[in-house]
């Protein structure tokens, strides 16, 4: 009998983690799966990610990917409560179908960046620092931090022990220096603060804006990784710091990167200051 219901156990145990991780939904821009209990990731064919968030009233949307025919559409095969769409920044590969939904937030530190987009008729509403969406049994906060772009934000689910951080701290790489270009002690300072999350409040996953290079959250080691990388550049001293040779903007003169363990920085070594 004993056995029996260690058999059982495993068993349940293990498709548990199956239904979890099982893929829902695809057709050609995208890939829908599974991957925490009421939280789905958006993956798209351009390797971008966008996150459903379920809560007992509402659902949220973290960021809207790039084209993505009928994305709307595509979110009520997943949940049909009433949506709220945040994005993490206003990059075009992060913001590009707000055409798709009626209201959208974000930070208004990233406004500068709204004139790259299409032109959006819906409703803005900006966030700040410490404002909670609260969907039902479940609450997500926003947290400024700025480096990737000057209103990058992430989003915090404390209850489940995650945080969904759009390009603020990692898609395989980060990018800063983008115009408008900020400080690298500006990373650094987002950095530190993100390590005083983790080891305060519970926070041990870091879901992506890319999560299609990663297929995984990265965890506190990553982000005292990242720190040790930024502290180097704003010291003028880059860890093993090396060219790099994929595309770039163009008004960098020298594209660099630094890399340690799955951490990397990608930064024009022109404007380190």
């Amino acid at each position: 009998m004993t056995r029996k219901l260690v058999i059982l156990a495993v068993f349940i145990c293990v498709t548990g983690i199956t239904a979890v991780k099982a893929q829902v939904f695809k057709n050609k821009d995208l890939s829908i799966t599974k991957i925490e209990d009421k939280a789905w990731v958006i993956e798209t064919t351009d390797m971008t990610a966008m996150y459903i968030i379920e809560g007992n009233d509402k659902a949220l949307l973290i960021d809207t990917g790039t084209h993505c025919e009928d994305l709307d559409k595509v979110v009520s095969k997943i949940t049909t409560k009433p949506l709220i769409v945040v994005l993490t920044h206003l990059h075009g590969d992060h913001a590009g179908n707000i055409k798709y939904f009626k209201e959208i937030y974000y930070h208004k530190d990233d406004e500068v960046l709204m004139k790259n987009l299409p032109k959006y008729n819906g409703k803005v509403n900006y966030v700040k620092d410490g404002d909670i969406f609260d969907l039902g049994g479940k609450k997500l906060e926003v947290i400024h931090m700025p480096a990737h772009t000057p209103g990058s934000i992430i989003l915090l689910d404390h209850q489940a022990g995650i945080c969904y951080s759009g390009d603020s701290f990692g898609s395989g790489e980060v990018w800063l220096q983008l115009q408008p270009i900020m400080p690298i002690k500006t990373y650094v300072n987002s950095l530190k603060r993100m390590e005083k999350i983790m080891e305060n409040e519970g926070i041990t996953k870091i879901y992506c804006g890319h999560y299609p290079y990663m297929k995984k959250p990265y965890k506190k080691d990553y982000i005292d990784d990242m720190l040790t990388l930024a502290e180097s550049l704003e010291n003028g001293k880059p860890v093993d710091a090396k060219k790099y040779t994929k595309n770039s903007p163009e008004r960098w003169n020298k594209p660099m990167f630094v890399t340690k363990n799955e951490a990397n920085i990608v930064y024009d070594a022109d404007h380190l200051k």
